[in-house]
Order: structure tokens, then sequence, then C-alpha cells
């Protein structure tokens, strides 16, 4: 195909929810129920997620921002403790240890993948006392998973607690040392896991996030500061006579509740994740073939597990494909700009030019129109528009 024997009836997103008839019937009947928030809808959401990503335990929140938040307070982190995470993720990662007043330190990337390189965690945790350093939050970026055995082993060996970001991943995995398959999110390797449900990932409730683990007492204080830190469970209580309505305040939580109809959308959007999910891997791989035979443009490197929640090429010419394909009514993103250049962190003390890779990274990196409702002739016309614009550019 070339760009001009198609015209697109819609703006082509780099990213879409996908809503069905079957999804609001779902918030329908939750809208008709006696619960629109704290109902039975919440447990079933959590119940069903655990099962899918193979856990033990799951908490529904607010939002992915949220789940960072309780997972650094049920992790313990305090004023001046130091947390490692990557500059190539949404700025939550980082943020989540600021809001407890811990420090972040960020560690640069592999270029092939832009996961965060734990080489170069280990050589930063050797150059340190131990103990110096508290924890670990890798980011399953894209979709692609970090190798969470080795990051656990890295966590053992020098005393930190380890929290997955896998926003970007539910249904991915890797390959562990004894040849299996590790889910996100599965509690095996990692005290805990967060996902998003944000309209542009797999599944999507509009706003809303999951934290999994299978550490019951993380499980435990995560429920209680889920709802203002307040139990009304009569083994915690201290006054446990008191009558039925009693409930203690025991510790300063949040409101991050997940309602009912968001639970109902989620529990609807899982029945066909495995669905969305092969569609993704599907267009993938069509790219793949496309871009290998497309000089001037080069994708992250991809694996079996990927669950390819973003496609990112790199180009020399970012700003000017960006552009580009603007004009051919296709919106792209960038995922992302460095944290470390955010002038909040700048005044921290990080600065340009401290993670190189990552920022070499920045310059060149698109993601591409990727989600499961995605047409094969909206890809083929992407493809061509991009093929177009990098034909007209000089050699380098």
């Amino acid at each position: 195909m070339n760009a001009s024997d198609f015209q697109p009836t819609r703006p082509i997103a780099y990213g879409r929810q996908h809503i069905t008839e079957a999804d609001e019937q779902a918030v329908l009947s939750a809208l008709r129920s006696d619960y629109l928030t704290q109902g039975p809808l919440v447990a079933e959401f959590e119940d069903k997620f655990a099962a899918y990503v193979g856990a033990e335990y799951a908490v529904a929140v607010s939002n992915g921002t949220a789940a960072l938040h309780l997972c650094t307070l049920a992790l313990g982190v305090q004023p001046g403790q130091r947390v490692i995470t990557t500059p190539i993720t949404f700025a939550a990662s980082a943020n989540c240890v600021r809001y407890c007043g811990g420090e972040v330190h960020f560690v640069d990337i592999d270029p092939e993948t832009a996961l965060i390189d734990l080489a170069a965690v280990r050589r930063l945790l050797e150059s340190h006392p131990k103990g110096y350093f508290h924890g670990l939050i890798p980011v399953d970026f894209a979709g692609l998973p970090v190798n969470l055995e080795h990051a656990r082993q890295l966590c053992d060996e020098f005393g930190l607690w380890l929290l997955e970001d896998s926003c970007h991943a539910p249904g991915g995995s890797f390959v562990d040392s004894q040849g299996q398959a590790q889910h996100c999110g599965n509690g095996q390797f990692a005290d805990l896991a967060i996902f998003s449900f944000h309209p542009v990932k797999h599944i999507a409730t509009g706003e809303g996030g999951m934290i999994t683990t299978n550490r019951r007492d993380l499980y435990e204080r995560l429920l209680t500061l889920r709802t203002h830190g307040i139990t009304k469970d009569p083994s915690q209580l201290s006054r446990p006579d008191e009558g039925g309505w009693y409930m203690e305040m025991q510790e300063l939580g949040y409101n991050y509740r997940l309602p009912d109809m968001l639970c109902a959308l989620g529990i609807s959007q899982l029945q066909r994740a495995d669905a969305g999910l092969d569609r993704r891997r599907e267009l993938a791989a069509r790219y793949d073939a496309a871009f290998a035979q497309m000089p001037g443009v080069q994708p992250l490197a991809g694996a079996a597990g990927h669950a390819y929640h973003l496609y990112v090429i790199q180009v020399a010419n970012r700003r000017g494909l960006y552009d580009f394909l603007r004009e051919k009514q296709v919106f792209a993103q960038v995922h992302y700009i460095p944290v470390h250049r955010m002038p909040y962190y700048q005044g921290l003390g990080w600065l340009e030019g401290d993670f190189p890779k990552a920022e070499a990274y920045y310059a060149h990196c698109l993601s591409i129109p990727l989600f499961p409702s995605l047409t094969d002739e909206e890809q083929q016309y992407v493809i061509a528009c991009i093929r177009e614009f990098v034909s007209q550019q000089e050699p380098a």
C-alpha cells in the first residue's frame, strides 16, 4: 500500500480503548445494583485478576499511581531512604518514592530494550556500602518484562525490596533459569507488582489500578492503607465490643478505592484480555516484518513473552516523522521524556547527560499505533506513511 491509497476515517492514535456492548451492559448492571462502591464487584475483580496473573492476592485501587504510592507505604519507605529506578518510565514510577520522602536514584537503560540495565544496577550497588539502598523499582517497559529472577538475586544479595511496575505488561512473561514462563505480577520474585487500567492499557476502566502480591502481610496492610487506615476487623480493634458500627483509624491512610462500576468494566475487559494480547502480538509481528526491510527504522528488541503495550521505533529525524504522521492523521507519541530531565528532578540535582543511553534513546524514539481494534488496513497505512517519510530522508 502507498499512503495515498488510503484515507483514514478517524485519527489513528498510538493507543485506544476498545469498549464492547458486553462492557456497556456490565457497567449498566453495576449502576442498577445496590452498590456503586465498596460492593462485591471489587473482590470479584481482585480475585479474577489475581488468577489471571497467577498471584495469591490482588488489591484494586483508583489508578496506577495510587498503586505505586500504596506499595511504597506498605514497604516502609522513609524520608532519606534511597530507591533505584529507571529514567525511561512515566514519572509516577519515581514520584511514589518522593511521596514518602525517599530519594530516587536512576540507573541507565539497555539501549536494545530500553529496560533498566541490571548490570548497571549491580555496579551502582557495589559502589556503595550494603544498606545504602533500600529498594528497586524495575519497569516492564512497552510490555517487555524485566528478568525479575535476576533482579531478585540482586535485591537479596544487597538487602533491597523489589517492586515491579508492570503497568505495560499484563499477560507478559519472561523465561526463568529453569525454563519456566514467569508471568508479570505473579509474585514469584517481586514483593509487590502494580498495574494500570488507563484507557490505552490492555485492560481499560477509565482510571484504575491493581496491586498483586504473594505476601499476606503486605496484602493486609494495603487493604487498610487503601481505605483511610481504617479497619473494622474485630481481631485488630482496641475496643472490639463497642458495637457493630465501630471502626478504628489505626494509621494515616488514603481513599484510593476503585468503584464497583469500574470493577464491572474491568471484569468484562479481563474476559477478552488474552484475545487482545494475541492481536497486539499479531500487529507487532507485522510491524517487525515491515521494518526489517526498511532502512532507517529500528524497533526495540522483542521477545516471546512481550505484551506489546507499545510498539516503539527509533529513527534519525524523530521530530520530522512525528509531525509528518500528524499531517497524515496518525498520532504517534513519545515514551518517555527521561524522568531525570524533568525540572522537578533537575531541581534535586540530576543533570542532562547523567544517563547518556536513556537520552540517546529519547532523542530517536517514537511509539506508533498499536491496539487490538487497529485494523489491518490502518496498520498498512501507518507503515506506508513511515516508508514514505524515511524514503525522503537524506542518507546519513
